[in-house]
């Protein structure tokens, strides 16, 4: 089965003034389909061909010959799911189950906060900043690169982009200042939620 690239779960415009219209123009119509593209070409003819997108990761992942299909199968995983992850007037405050799970292991929301920042801007380089469920833990990661929890057998739950391709025409250098317009004005609390059940 070909791998093809999900719809935005919104319009391009709906995430703004904290992303922005261009940024998603970039970022889902080039460098996340792009990722599509070439993973399609990669698998073509192979016996991962009629794969799912999950099984390829898996399989690549413990295949260093197989790094190229890994790094793109990856990076269309970590994208598709990234993008439910946000929703216009999202963020602030969790609700629901994740609300109880963050308290008992952070103490707090706030401490929860800082650290989902500083996973993120601490991550050299490319890659993404996760809430992930490791057995029944909850606990923030980092990954570098097109790395997913799925690799790792691990739940993800949340996760953050910090490619600078996520964020430098809305916010340059300033990694932080977008990492925290995220969490306070996008995060898709509903969607955490339901990995979670």
């Amino acid at each position: 089965m070909a791998i093809t690239l999900p719809d935005l779960p919104y319009g391009k415009d709906a995430l703004a003034p904290f992303i922005s219209a261009n940024t998603l123009d970039f970022h889902y119509d080039k460098h996340h389909k792009a990722y599509v593209d070439n993973l399609n070409k990669l698998i073509t003819g192979t016996d991962l061909e009629k794969k799912s997108l999950e099984e390829i990761i898996k399989i690549a992942a413990k295949d260093q010959s197989k790094a190229g299909i890994f790094n793109n199968a990856a990076q269309v995983w970590n994208h598709s799911f990234y993008w439910q992850c946000m929703k216009k007037a999202g963020g602030g405050v969790p609700i629901g189950a994740i609300a109880a799970k963050i308290n008992a292991v952070w103490g707090n929301y706030e401490k929860f906060v800082e650290e989902l920042k500083n996973a993120g801007a601490t991550q050299f380089g490319s890659g993404w900043a996760w809430l992930v469920l490791e057995g029944d833990q909850l606990k923030i990661t980092k990954t570098a690169n097109a790395d997913t929890p799925l690799a790792h057998s691990q739940k993800a739950l949340l996760t953050i982009d910090v490619w600078e391709h996520a964020y430098y025409l809305d916010y340059q250098n300033r990694r932080p200042d977008y990492l925290a317009s995220v969490i306070q004005n996008l995060i898709n609390w509903d969607f955490v939620n339901a990995n979670l059940s």
